[in-house]
């Protein structure tokens, strides 16, 4: 029996006050916890209306009704309207994730800011970035995270060396088809890197007769064999409008027979075994825009 961690990316205000409790009720009539990563400083979405020149975005944003998921005023913070903050004014929904049983972790501290900058920045700034986020992180929740997951999975070598530094056993940063162990500079560090293997929703829809409707059925052919995998949701969207075809989605995996996990309870099976050393590389991967940190060829 395959295990499936369940990885949640809040990007925005939205996604934490709306999203967050919707995801919280359909995985409690399931008996389901899951890993939720949390974005805890400005919302700057509005921001992200400058990627209108980057190669398929403009594909991405017509398959996937950006404006329908994200609404209107998300897409005006940092624009028109001014970027509110999160973690403060959002921090119930947070909360109610860990008192429920959830893992909760970082996701970032400004979703857009990171996303789009830090594969360019230097160590000060990367360092600065994530230090506002676990500090934040304390604010809120009152003890440290138990792991990270980069928004957008993007992330540079500073990056990975700071989830050593803080400590954390395991992390879901990029994309890759299994565990292994990251290096940074020619260093191999501690923690264990869990990529994300499955595609996502918004990856799929519009790609090959995929829709809303059938969304589910065509990722569940794609776990009907294989081993442990990680699948990236969003409160945005199976927390919003792709709720059905999310519920869809694990009552088939429990159909399958599979275990639905947090990434805690994916790190807690892997025991002694010995896994290759990947650097930080990038690449793309289909139905999304631009390029992404996956897994390098072993060192």
């Amino acid at each position: 029996m395959a295990r499936i961690a369940l990885k949640v990316d809040v990007d925005t205000l939205r996604g934490t006050r709306e999203g967050v409790p919707r995801l919280l009720q359909v995985l409690g009539r399931r008996g389901l916890q899951a890993t939720f990563l949390f974005s805890l400083g400005p919302d700057h979405t509005g921001w992200a209306l400058k990627r209108v020149f980057r190669p398929g975005f403009l594909s991405k944003v017509s398959r996937t009704s950006v404006v329908k998921h994200y609404g209107l005023r998300t897409l005006m913070y940092g624009v028109l309207l001014p970027a509110p903050d999160i973690g403060r004014v959002a921090a119930a929904p947070m909360r109610e994730a860990l008192r429920s049983g959830h893992e909760c972790g970082i996701h970032t501290w400004d979703h857009i800011v990171w996303q789009d900058q830090v594969r360019q920045r230097d160590n000060a700034w990367t360092q600065r970035q994530m230090a506002l986020s676990w500090q934040r992180f304390g604010d809120v929740f009152g003890q440290a995270p138990t792991t990270h997951g980069a928004a957008g999975w993007q992330m540079n070598d500073e990056a990975l060396r700071q989830i050593d530094r803080w400590g954390l056993a395991y992390a879901s940063d990029g994309r890759g088809s299994g565990p292994y162990r990251p290096s940074a500079g020619g260093q191999v560090l501690r923690h264990v890197q869990w990529p994300t293997t499955l595609p996502t929703l918004d990856e799929l829809i519009g790609q090959e007769g995929v829709d809303d409707g059938n969304v589910a059925r065509a990722l569940l052919r794609k776990t009907e064999t294989g081993g442990d995998q990680v699948y990236t949701l969003h409160a945005e969207l199976e927390g919003g409008l792709l709720a059905p075809a999310f519920e869809a989605l694990l009552d088939g995996w429990i159909v399958q027979g599979h275990r639905l996990v947090t990434l805690a309870g994916l790190h807690a099976g892997l025991g002694s075994t010995d896994l290759p050393v990947r650097p930080l590389v990038w690449g793309s991967v289909p139905g999304r825009s631009g390029t992404l940190v996956v897994a390098g060829q072993p060192g």
